[in-house]
């Protein structure tokens, strides 16, 4: 569909993947919601784009990346993509940072800074839908399951405590916070998934991952009390 205020964006990239793969591409306009219609029911579809290769039909934009080998993932399939994006540019973010400050990448800073740039941005993903977090959260922390406000606060705890361990601020508001919600998320974590033996998705990443429960959130508890213990290690030296 390509219209005056509207163009089809799996139409697009169902073209580029075809030339991507060697194809010469006929592309055929649906500019008219009428037209669209008629070639619905003329090919029993009920989407489009549709391609054609060889006068056969292949399909919608899914099916044709599966008939190219590039088959999207199957809906609610564990994905550890938002965990590692988060990973990945928390470090970036630290190298940078510790290059230009320090002229190393290798610092006490830059591994400071990877945990509280990882905290901040895994309050971020929190933070965009809370509700939907806190119901995954009470599903298997044990003070949120007492107390459901705590689910609420959560990624507000989590986000003060990242940002102000990042400057050295406030630590005597930082250090108590990390602590307290480090431990009882490793508690909860280590009860749920090594007592218990659930198998259920991690609210780690918010609401909307498919992350299963388990080490990444166990990691992210226990970096937390860690950071908490160093900067308490500090202030006391």
């Amino acid at each position: 569909m390509v219209m005056d205020k509207h163009v089809c964006p799996y139409g697009v990239k169902s073209k580029w993947l075809l030339e991507r793969a060697g194809y010469v591409v006929d592309d055929h306009w649906l500019t008219t919601r009428e037209e669209t219609d008629a070639f619905k029911r003329r090919h029993d579809v009920k989407t489009t784009p549709q391609t054609f290769i060889g006068g056969k039909r292949i399909g919608g934009y899914d099916d044709l990346r599966g008939f190219l080998g590039k088959p999207l993932p199957a809906d609610g399939s564990t994905s550890y993509r938002p965990v590692l994006a988060v990973f990945g540019v928390a470090l970036a973010l630290a190298l940078s940072l510790s290059i230009a400050l320090f002229g190393s990448p290798l610092t006490l800073r830059t591994a400071e800074w990877f945990v509280t740039f990882s905290m901040a941005m895994l309050a971020m993903l929190k933070l965009q839908d809370v509700e939907t977090f806190s119901s995954m959260f009470v599903g298997y922390d044990l003070l949120a399951r007492r107390a459901v406000p705590y689910a609420y606060a959560y990624p507000y705890l989590e986000a003060l405590a990242a940002i102000l361990m990042a400057g050295h601020l406030l630590p005597w508001i930082s250090i108590p916070v990390a602590l307290f919600i480090g431990t009882v998320g490793a508690a909860s974590v280590f009860y749920a998934v090594y007592v218990q033996k659930r198998e259920i998705k991690c609210a780690c990443v918010g609401g909307s991952g498919n992350v299963p429960l388990g080490f990444v959130s166990l990691t992210e508890n226990l970096a937390m009390i860690g950071m908490a213990l160093w900067m308490l290690g500090r202030m006391a030296l």
